[in-house]
């Protein structure tokens, strides 16, 4: 057999083939290139080790509309931060659980900017600087309150900016995780 005639019969087998081995041969693939090749170049070409990040709680949600969202918690006109202000930042209208965020690595923040950081938990925190002094200071959108761990965020500690938003295709994997643990729990 020659090689020509090899590589078409793999690929006839990959693409037309509907046998269970076609099926996860694909899928072991699909699991390769993902994370083998797309992956590695989004981490090189957006200079951060994490280039997407699904968003896993409400914590940056808006329930209401913008204006009634502002009124509704008074933290913002306390801390000086008017609604034009805010009009002006990337994602003023909140982000939902489930979106995927597309993440930059920057020189420097600044107020306004939602940033993904490393806290003193498993999992990074996806807020928004407030404050961007010698330290940085976030907070969720739907937080009327700072955590603690936002009170001093050093350079460090950020991953990246979110750059680009891609609305509840994240839910695919916050469904996932959550089979996944039904499956923990249960053993």
């Amino acid at each position: 057999m020659t090689e020509k005639s090899a590589i078409k019969k793999f690929w006839k087998f990959i693409w037309e083939s509907n046998s269970i081995w076609s099926w996860i041969l694909s899928l072991v693939l699909v699991f390769v290139v993902i994370m083998g090749i797309f992956f590695p170049a989004l981490r090189l070409i957006l200079s951060t080790p994490l280039p997407m990040v699904v968003i896993e709680s409400g914590s940056m949600e808006h329930a209401s509309p913008f204006d009634q969202w502002y009124e509704s918690c008074n933290w913002y006109s306390e801390h000086n931060i008017t609604k034009d202000e805010i009009k002006n930042w990337n994602f003023y209208n909140g982000l939902y659980k489930g979106d995927i965020m597309i993440v930059q690595g920057q020189k420097e923040y600044k107020k306004g900017d939602v940033i993904i950081f490393k806290a003193q938990q498993t999992k990074p925190i996806i807020h928004r600087i407030i404050s961007a002094d010698e330290k940085y200071s976030t907070k969720g959108d739907n937080n009327c309150y700072q955590l603690p761990q936002e009170l001093s965020i050093e350079k460090e500690q950020i991953i990246g900016k979110a750059v680009a938003r891609i609305p509840a295709l994240g839910w695919v994997k916050l469904i996932g995780a959550d089979m996944l643990s039904i499956f923990k729990i249960q053993k």
